[in-house]
């Protein structure tokens, strides 16, 4: 693998010193750029892009040319991992993801494999290879999963939820049954994360996407507990550096030193916290990622600016910060306000350090 020409995301992620705040977007690789929805129909599906590895590292790259982030994320999608586990997973157009045949049952829970992810997922492991050869070591990349609550809540309920019934339905139910999905999740996805960092992935994150949907107790119950499982788990280092982990739960402000305690090296903070007060609490421990409303990024240049150079003074000097939004950039977004934020946390941030 090629010498990194710039470790910053990784330095800060491990609060060591750097130069300047890094800065990269969650979605960075998606809609909002023309480049992206060019390969997406060359592909023919998203999950056709998801499983070429050629395609998949092109859109890899797209963000790391045109708005010069420090860090690349590998280009899937959190539902390969329970697809892998046998189940049938469908993308119509302009809907959602679908499991036709959800988890119902304890029979359904025994049924499911935990997959080795070198065979079922080889194409994710293509892709990170090819990734690393495209990238030459400009910035790291980035690999992920899905949380075990939330690729559970995707599996019961058999897509998306707007009340989660089945998978609440199954918690306070058959907590028994809810459990024994979410261990076997957690084994897969330790499994698939260790497969990618022995691939060439230099960090990893775990989305929580729909933690924050849970009360504190069945927070810790049925999602912490086991994303600390699969912290456990992780090979921490790979060819002579540390691997940080992020851990975002959205939703989760209110379990900031929970999660923090969790083994983590970052957490990751949604917008709906002042990053000062989340550093007072949590940045003596871990590093912190975010935290801009996404929404910002339809406002104007010079506003955005105004709302970087804020965030900016609010975490104040010193290193263990990675810029980054609160949650996913969408679709809309003009590609001009995402390339003026993005130089907006690189030119700004530079006085906080050294």
């Amino acid at each position: 693998m090629n010498e990194l020409k710039n470790d910053r995301f990784l330095r800060a992620c491990l609060r060591q010193e750097v130069d300047r705040t890094p800065v990269w977007m969650m979605r960075q690789a998606g809609r909002y750029l023309p480049e992206y929805r060019t390969t997406r129909q060359r592909a023919g599906g998203f999950l056709k892009l998801c499983k070429t590895p050629e395609l998949a590292c092109e859109v890899t790259l797209q963000p790391v040319d045109i708005l010069g982030v420090d860090a690349a994320i590998l280009f899937s999608d959190i539902l390969v991992v329970p697809e892998a586990m046998g189940m049938e997973l469908t993308f119509g157009a302009g809907e959602g993801p679908k499991f036709p045949q959800p988890v119902s049952s304890r029979a359904d829970v025994d049924a499911l494999p935990v997959p080795d992810p070198e065979a079922e997922l080889g194409y994710v492991m293509q892709a990170v290879e090819t990734i690393q050869r495209g990238l030459a070591g400009r910035v790291p990349l980035i690999g992920f999963s899905g949380s075990p609550w939330t690729l559970a809540t995707y599996m019961v309920e058999g897509g998306g939820s707007k009340n989660y019934a089945k998978i609440k339905g199954m918690a306070y139910n058959e907590p028994a049954v809810m459990h024994a999905l979410l261990e076997k999740l957690a084994d897969a996805v330790a499994a698939y994360l260790n497969a990618q960092i022995a691939h060439g992935v230099q960090a990893v994150q775990i989305f929580d996407t729909w933690g924050g949907i849970l009360s504190t107790r069945d927070y810790k119950e049925f999602s912490l507990q086991y994303m600390q499982r699969i912290i456990e788990q992780l090979n921490r280092e790979s060819r002579g550096r540390r691997v940080p982990v992020i851990l975002y739960t959205k939703g989760g402000m209110g379990w900031l030193e929970a999660i923090a305690d969790s083994g983590c090296d970052v957490v990751g903070l949604d917008w709906t916290i002042d990053i000062d007060m989340a550093r007072q609490r949590i940045g003596h421990k871990v590093a912190l990622q975010g935290n801009m409303d996404p929404a910002m990024l339809y406002a104007r240049p010079e506003r955005i600016r105004q709302e970087v150079k804020d965030i900016l003074a609010r975490f104040g000097h010193g290193s263990g910060h990675v810029f980054n939004l609160g949650h996913g950039i969408t679709p809309d977004v003009p590609v001009e306000h995402a390339k003026a934020f993005i130089t907006a946390v690189q030119q700004e941030s530079c006085r906080y350090h050294g």
